[in-house]
């Protein structure tokens, strides 16, 4: 049975409306926050070339207000050793922000927190790539144990989320 110009309109303005949902969306969630803890702090993120979550992870850092410097490398071990991450804490991206080091996926709650706090340590950790962590796929299904780490010897729990 063909279509009439009354099927093909309606198919049309169902099309068209479908399409702004997907821009309105993808516009929110590319907005720079306004306010908020960490509006403007710089961060520098050392990652990989071809990663798509590391890619995933700075764009939801700077959807948080945060100004985001990539550095990409194929060494990324080297840089968390230099970081003083040790293997253990280790995921696919090291980010420093504010002589802080803050490796792996971070909720920006575990980031605001250390910042506030400011307690004596290296940094923080949430290692391996859980599902559903800031850039990573699917949804969380367990709680984020972030690591407090001196050196490369040396970490502790430093917050469950």
């Amino acid at each position: 049975m063909p279509i009439n110009f009354r099927q093909t309109k309606l198919l049309a303005v169902m099309v068209l409306a479908i399409a702004a949902t997907f821009i309105i969306i993808t516009v929110n969630n590319n907005r720079v926050a306004d306010n908020g803890p960490l509006k403007e702090k710089a961060a520098v993120v050392y990652r990989s070339a071809g990663c798509g979550c590391c890619a995933n992870y700075v764009g939801y850092l700077k959807r948080a207000g945060i100004q985001v410097e990539e550095k990409l490398t194929e060494d990324i071990p080297a840089i968390r050793k230099q970081f003083g991450v040790s293997d253990g804490l280790s995921s696919c991206h090291t980010t420093l922000i504010e002589n802080y080091t803050v490796e792996g996926h971070m909720p920006i709650e575990a980031i605001e927190k250390l910042l506030a706090e400011r307690p004596n340590l290296a940094g923080i950790a949430l290692p391996l790539m859980p599902a559903g962590s800031p850039g990573m796929p699917g949804r969380k299904t367990e709680t984020f144990n972030i690591a407090g780490f001196s050196d490369i010897s040396s970490s502790s729990l430093y917050l469950s989320l």
